[in-house]
C-alpha cells in the first residue's frame, strides 16, 4: 500500500495544476458562462414538469432499471425512444448508452478490429482516443481541420478505416470542413464517424443532418447532456451497426441499463428540442452579440468559432487563472481551461454562450473581458 500512495503523490507532482472539484450551491448567484446548457433545459421548469408528468402515466415504472439491457433492464420505453431519437436525427437506427463516454467507449473499442486503421483530429475528445486504444487498431492522428495531413495518414490506412471527427470541438468551439473531409473519406474508401456532442442545439439536430449528409456518414455520436439537458448518449447509424453494437460493445453489454426517469427525460428534451425554434434563434443572437462586442486586443487571441463555446487563449496557466479570477469577481462564471488539459501556450478562459444569457450580462461579460490586464 506504501508503494501505491509514494506513486499517486509523484503523479500528482508531476502535474501543473490539479483537478478540484467545486460544488455550487442551487443559490449560486454567479452568472452562467461555463456549463453546457446551452438553451437552458438542464434549469427549465417547463422541462422538469414535463418529466414528472411522464413519469406519473407510468405509475408501474421502477426506480432503477435492475441490470443489464441483455437481462432484465430492456424496456419497450427503450427501444421506442431509439426509433424516435433516429427518426429526429434522420438515421435508420440508435442506440442508448448510459453516456456520451460509454458511447465512444463502446463504438470505437468494439467495431475497428487489429489490422484496421481508425484517423482522428489531434483535438477529439479523450473518450474517442480511449475506446480507440482498446481496440487494437492502427491510430493516427491528423492536425487539426488539416485536410492534406488527413490525406497523407489515409494513404497509409490498412485493412477498414475509419476517420473521426466533431462537427463543434469542445475546446476551440470551431466546425471542421465536414464535406471535404467527407469527399475524401469517400475517395479512400475510409468511413466517416462524427461526434455530435456541441452541435446539437445549434441546430436542432446536428450539423450533419442540417446539411444534408446523414445518409453518407457511417456514423455519429449525439449526448444529451449539452443542449438537451440531461443525461446519456445515443449512437446512430444502420439499423446492422445498432444490431453489431448491441452484441458486441462492452460498455453497453456489461453495465447496469438507465433508469425509467432518465429515459422519461430524454423523451421530453426532445419534445421540448422540437419546438426550440425561438430558444436556437436567441443563442445564434447571444454569440453574434459576444464576438462583435469583444475589443480586437493583442492581449489575447479570440479563437474563430460561430458556436456557443467561445475560448480567448490568454498564453499561461497564470494569465488564465488571473483572467477567471477576475470574471469571477465580476459575478461571471467562466473557467480557466488549464494546461496540460490543452497544449502548453495553448491555455485559455473557456466561455460558453446560453439562450437565457441577457444583454446586460453579455455586457458585463465583454465590457470585464476587454478591461483584464495581464502581463505576457
Amino acid at each position: 500500500m506504501k508503494a501505491a500512495e509514494e506513486f499517486i503523490r509523484m503523479k500528482l507532482g508531476e502535474r501543473n495544476t490539479s483537478g478540484i472539484l467545486r460544488t455550487l450551491k442551487p443559490e449560486n448567484d454567479l452568472i452562467d458562462f461555463c456549463s453546457n446548457d446551452y438553451l437552458g433545459f438542464a434549469r427549465s421548469a417547463t422541462l422538469k414538469q414535463r418529466i414528472a408528468k411522464e413519469i406519473a402515466s407510468y405509475p408501474h415504472s421502477l426506480n432503477g432499471s435492475t441490470g443489464s439491457r441483455l437481462l432484465s433492464g430492456n424496456l419497450s420505453y427503450a427501444e421506442e425512444l431509439e426509433k424516435n431519437i433516429a427518426g429526429f436525427h434522420q438515421a435508420e437506427a440508435g442506440l442508448l448508452f448510459n453516456s456520451g463516454y460509454d458511447a465512444n467507449i463502446g463504438l470505437f473499442s468494439s467495431l475497428p478490429q487489429k489490422g484496421d486503421t481508425i484517423i482522428h483530429d489531434e483535438l477529439i475528445h479523450a473518450s474517442i482516443i480511449d475506446g480507440a486504444r482498446l481496440s487494437h487498431a492502427n491510430r493516427y492522428t491528423f492536425r487539426h481541420n488539416d485536410l492534406e495531413s488527413l490525406e497523407g495518414k489515409l494513404k497509409q490506412a490498412k485493412g477498414n478505416c475509419y476517420v473521426v471527427i466533431e462537427s463543434v470541438y469542445s475546446m476551440d468551439g470551431d466546425t471542421p470542413p465536414i464535406k471535404q473531409i467527407l469527399e475524401m473519406t469517400e475517395r479512400y474508401s475510409a468511413s466517416l464517424i462524427v461526434d455530435e456532442a456541441h452541435a446539437v442545439g445549434l441546430s436542432p439536430a446536428g450539423s450533419i443532418a442540417e446539411m444534408g449528409l446523414q445518409r453518407r456518414v457511417f456514423a455519429r455520436i449525439v449526448t444529451f447532456g449539452k443542449a438537451l439537458g440531461c443525461h446519456g448518449a445515443i449512437v446512430l447509424g444502420s439499423s446492422g451497426l445498432r444490431e453489431y453494437l448491441i452484441n458486441f460493445a462492452r460498455s453497453f453489454i456489461y453495465t447496469t441499463a438507465t433508469s425509467f426517469h432518465q429515459l422519461a427525460s430524454v423523451k421530453m428534451a426532445y419534445e421540448l428540442l422540437a419546438v426550440a425554434g425561438n430558444e436556437i434563434a436567441t443563442l445564434h443572437q447571444n454569440i453574434v452579440y459576444f464576438k462583435e462586442n469583444i475589443a480586437s486586443n493583442s492581449r489575447f487571441s479570440l479563437l474563430p468559432s460561430n458556436s456557443a463555446i467561445q475560448c480567448i487563449v490568454l498564453n499561461s496557466n497564470d494569465n488564465s487563472r488571473q483572467a477567471a479570477a477576475a470574471l469571477q469577481s465580476a459575478g461571471l462564471d467562466v473557467r480557466a481551461i488549464l494546461s496540460p488539459t490543452v497544449a502548453t501556450g495553448a491555455e485559455r478562459i473557456r466561455i460558453c454562450m446560453h439562450t437565457f444569457n441577457t444583454l446586460d450580462e453579455l455586457t458585463l461579460l465583454t465590457s470585464t473581458i476587454n478591461s483584464i490586464t495581464y502581463a505576457r
